[in-house]
């Protein structure tokens, strides 16, 4: 029996020849004994697991040193002949749940980070089949497998070992799979947030939601409109964003039919979809302006939320729309002055080019209310204002409605993946309706002072609808080490926050 911290070099050459590393690995999980020091007790199946083996799993955790701290994993080598690495992981204390202060479950916010530490440690090891332990929260233990695991190499020669992960024993099978869903929903959303910008273009975007869409042409309609027809539909401020890129607009229009009653009203949601942001004319700084290939994030989440709808069947009616298009400087671009006219008729005075998700965003609302919607929500990395304010903890939310808040704080408690409401105020109103030239201005009057909130407000100006969210996730949009079981880079993040609230409104009926 081996036990060490650090695995990698241990094996004899031979050792390695016989691929043992490449079989079964299997992650368990355990709880410190709150007030005893190195005290801990095994969760359900890795109980089992040690039970199996006359005790040796907990003698071994005894004499290997203290118990592992949450998210923290230790490795043993052949101590079971089906499974040649076993990774147990820190689960914290077992008294964990919702927590008031951080506005999330705790315990499931454990077992995610623990089961992804164990996973990754065992990707390292180029195991490529991983039974998990449920943990007693498979979805949990499901998200946090799938979420750890994803890695960006699509584009790379040498790649991470592809890993398939299996729930351990025969706990709850329906929500491991519904966390698996759960987890490739957010992990579609990262894989398009990643890609460069000249890999996902507009029209390549909408072509991959419609493929990803394709195993549910029963319930879903794909509609990739083109510029004809978003000049027919005179979106102005749309189309000024599009003008100075090469790469033609597209539209994408998503009709999830989930509910048997076709007659409800359906949920709309609708994302930004600027799939590379120079700034324009008011060009940003060279400096990270590699990572506004992810200034699609809204698009991205709103779209892989429909697909894992789909995926998981719920009942419920959804409509998702999504303005693309880049963001360019050029000879046709929009210049800081130029006046542009919505959808609605408005006018719009663009003093700086780089606001111009709200510009999309603004013809994207007016055509949203055509569906006489239950309710919209938008999803938009709008504001650095917005990481200013929050950072990564969570995805800031603006509302007109308390009910719909209070479904969207209900689900990311369950996520983990947290929002917060923010003001609009008529303070912020006045500011973007105070234009010189036009009957709104895209930056507002003090263009640095709660820039988040002046954008909100910009946008509430194109909305009539008594039941609308905007979340802004510029501050979101990446992952550095903040969430631990979500490598570095973009982290499609809220797509598990809209797929569980969306449930909720489907169990509502």
């Amino acid at each position: 029996i081996l036990e060490v911290s650090h695995p990698t070099g241990i094996f004899s050459s031979s050792f390695k020849e016989n691929k043992i590393l490449r079989l079964n690995g299997l992650v368990l999980g355990v709880y410190e004994k709150e007030g005893e020091d190195g005290g801990f007790h095994l969760t359900e199946a890795a109980a089992g697991f040690d039970s199996s083996l006359s005790g040796k799993l907990s003698e071994m955790l005894k004499i290997s040193g203290p118990t592992p701290k949450k998210g923290k994993s230790r490795m043993f080598y052949g101590i079971h002949k089906d499974f040649p690495c076993v990774a147990v992981v820190g689960l914290g204390t077992n008294t964990a749940g919702v927590c008031g202060a951080e506005n999330w479950d705790t315990c499931k916010e454990n077992i995610r980070e623990a089961m992804s530490a164990g996973c990754r440690q065992l990707q390292d090891l180029e195991v490529s089949r991983v039974e998990v332990d449920s943990c007693g929260d498979a979805q949990s233990a499901a998200e946090g497998a799938v979420l750890g695991l994803f890695q960006y190499d699509q584009l790379k020669s040498k790649k991470k070992t592809k890993v398939t992960t299996l729930l351990h024993g025969s706990g709850d099978l329906a929500g491991w799979e519904k966390g698996v869903l759960y987890g490739e929903g957010q992990n579609l959303a990262r894989l398009l947030m990643e890609a460069p910008a000249n890999h996902i273009t507009p029209s390549v975007f909408a072509d991959t939601i419609e493929e990803k869409l394709a195993p549910h042409t029963d319930r879903v309609t794909v509609h990739k409109r083109p510029q004809a027809w978003i000049e027919e539909q005179q979106m102005g401020a749309f189309l000024s964003v599009s003008k100075g890129s090469e790469e033609p607009p597209v539209f994408l229009e998503l009709h999830y039919k989930g509910c048997p009653d076709q007659t409800q009203a359906p949920l709309l949601l609708v994302g930004k979809g600027i799939t590379f942001d120079s700034g324009g004319i008011s060009l940003k700084p060279s400096s990270g302006m590699d990572a506004m290939r992810a200034d699609m994030g809204g698009a991205a989440t709103v779209c892989a939320s429909i697909v894992t709808a789909a995926a998981l069947k719920l009942p419920i009616n959804i409509i998702g729309l999504a303005p693309l298009c880049e963001n360019m400087p050029s000879g046709k671009a929009n210049k800081p002055g130029d006046v542009v006219r919505a959808k609605n008729g408005k006018t719009i005075q663009v003093d700086n080019t780089d606001a111009e998700g709200r510009l999309i965003l603004a013809d994207a609302l007016c055509y949203a209310h055509s569906f006489k919607p239950r309710a919209i929500v938008n999803a938009a990395t709008l504001t650095g204002a917005m990481d200013v304010a929050l950072g990564s903890a969570a995805t800031g939310v603006f509302t007109n409605s308390d009910w719909l808040w209070e479904q969207l704080q209900k689900a990311s408690v369950v996520t983990g993946d947290r929002v917060w409401r923010m003001p609009l105020f008529q303070h912020y109103t006045r500011q973007v309706t105070d234009s010189q030239l036009a009957d709104l201005n895209n930056i507002g009057k003090y263009s640095r002072s709660g820039g988040a909130c002046t954008a909100a407000a910009f946008l509430k100006e194109f909305v009539t609808a008594t039941h609308w969210a905007h979340l802004d996730i510029a501050g979101v949009m990446a992952n550095k080490d903040e969430i631990p079981y979500l490598r570095k880079g973009m982290s499609g993040r809220p797509t598990r926050t809209l797929v569980e609230f969306a449930a909720g409104l489907a169990q509502q009926g």
